[in-house]
């Protein structure tokens, strides 16, 4: 492997072998970073060990953890490393910069090792603290814009060390073509659960010139699990520093299709995730596709026929305008002119924003399954009452609705598609967790019995 060129520098350890970070674009890599292993006694200009490559977003996020070392913070004041201590280094601000140009941070081996203790094991002060020498050398308040960009950076590192790892169990990097970027929606959805001062939440971008101090991103960590658990994945995956607690098989479920059939979901691995994470945990290791329009044709009694007795599921939906939503089952599917479920039940979005709905306590109008009626409505519905569905797919298949003036009485959901009375060309039931025993629906094949 040819010797590096001089571009940017991060220096530091790993595993007490020396490692640099590089900013070098080799022209087959465009837009991507490597990180070069050093043999423990090579120099700056000797040839690297290994060398791989590695999405920006992860190696920026990496370099924010190594950096936030060296500043004021749980670690106990501003870094001054002792001779012959192991240290890692690099600019706090402004990019990289190759030794000896320009003020450069520095911290101990003992340092950095504090701080991925408070990182990973740390209460949410603690956490928070780190966050916010992370995102500002100073360690002072920061902008809700530093904060937002700080998380979009985070979960485009948790897509790229899943790639890079090769852990996407199945699920596609990116969403589909002329779907928004799920990595600003996800990144979104996390900034909307802090609360600035005053009260506002990170809403809009005429939130974005707040300050946001300890305080808040402390309740923000605390509030917004995901932030903690993806610095986490970052830090396990990336550095290969330390054995994980987080276990990947319950974050990103097993996609299982039928293999002879070519299928693309209208999911991301983003969304996947996001979805999975409020799913009761026994349901979370594998996701079993039962019904797409794509694979099995736009027809009503298919779709009944593939998920009643089918287990718990995902139903979801994409209408015509590219809004993407639907609701978790909690129950087997059954025909019958009742509700059904219970209130573990949720309605969801995914695009153009993030979010899950669950239970009011209203009514226990949770699930909804029938056809072959003249007097009363045959179709799927979830949350609501009839005619007035949170989410209703009419026996007219391709048509439904989501009516919510101003929210779903089930569910406390807004109106989840573009349109209140919509259409739609793509839809898909996932069968979550263990196949029921006395299952009647094998995947990949329709089962008259089930009808």
């Amino acid at each position: 492997m040819p010797q590096p060129k001089d571009k940017d520098w991060l220096n530091g350890y790993k595993n007490k072998t020396p490692y640099m970070l590089s900013t070098r674009d080799p022209p087959q890599n465009r837009g991507h970073i490597q990180l070069l292993t050093v043999s423990p006694r090579a120099g700056r200009g000797q040839q690297a060990v290994r060398c791989s490559v590695v999405g920006e977003a992860w190696l920026q996020c990496l370099a924010q953890i190594l950096l936030s070392a060296g500043t004021e913070g749980p670690c106990g004041g501003r870094s001054s490393p002792r001779d012959g201590h192991q240290t890692v280094r690099g600019h706090a601000e402004g990019g990289w910069q190759r030794e000896g140009e320009g003020a450069q941070r520095a911290a101990s081996q003992e340092q950095f090792t504090a701080s991925m203790s408070h990182l990973l094991k740390g209460t949410a002060e603690e956490k928070s603290l780190v966050i916010l020498n992370m995102i500002s050398a100073s360690g002072g308040p920061v902008k809700a814009r530093d904060v937002h960009k700080f998380t979009e950076d985070l979960v485009g590192s948790v897509v790229h060390v899943l790639s890079y790892r090769r852990q996407l169990r199945g699920w596609s990097q990116k969403p589909p073509p002329g779907s928004p970027s799920r990595v600003q929606v996800l990144a979104a959805q996390l900034c909307s659960e802090m609360r600035l001062q005053g009260g506002g939440k990170l809403l809009g971008p005429q939130w974005l010139d707040r300050d946001c101090d300890q305080a808040v991103l402390e309740d923000w960590v605390f509030r917004a699990h995901h932030v903690a658990m993806f610095l986490s994945l970052v830090i396990h995956q990336g550095f290969l520093l330390l054995r994980s607690s987080l276990k990947l098989a319950t974050l990103v479920p097993e996609r299982q299709v039928d293999p002879q059939r070519e299928f693309a979901s209208v999911l991301d691995v983003l969304s996947v995730i996001y979805v999975n994470s409020h799913l009761p945990q026994e349901r979370r290791l594998s996701w079993r596709l039962l019904f797409a329009t794509e694979l099995h044709g736009n027809s009503f009694a298919q779709l009944c026929g593939r998920i009643a007795h089918g287990g718990p599921c995902l139903v979801l939906l994409e209408d015509s305008d590219g809004h993407v939503f639907g609701g978790f089952a909690s129950c087997s599917w059954e025909v019958k002119p009742q509700f059904q479920g219970d209130d573990r039940c949720f309605l969801f979005s995914v695009s153009p924003r993030m979010a899950v709905y669950t239970c009011t306590g209203y009514n226990d109008h949770y699930m909804y399954l029938n056809q072959g009626q003249q007097t009363i409505p045959n179709g799927l519905g979830m949350g609501g009452q009839h005619g007035y569905f949170g989410l209703w797919i009419d026996v007219d298949f391709g048509k439904g609705h989501s009516k919510a003036k101003p929210t779903c009485t089930t569910y406390g959901s807004p109106q989840l598609s573009a349109q209140e009375d919509f259409q739609f060309q793509k839809m898909e039931v996932w069968a979550v967790g263990e196949a029921p025993k006395a299952e009647s629906v094998s995947l990949g094949r329709f089962s008259p019995l089930s009808v």
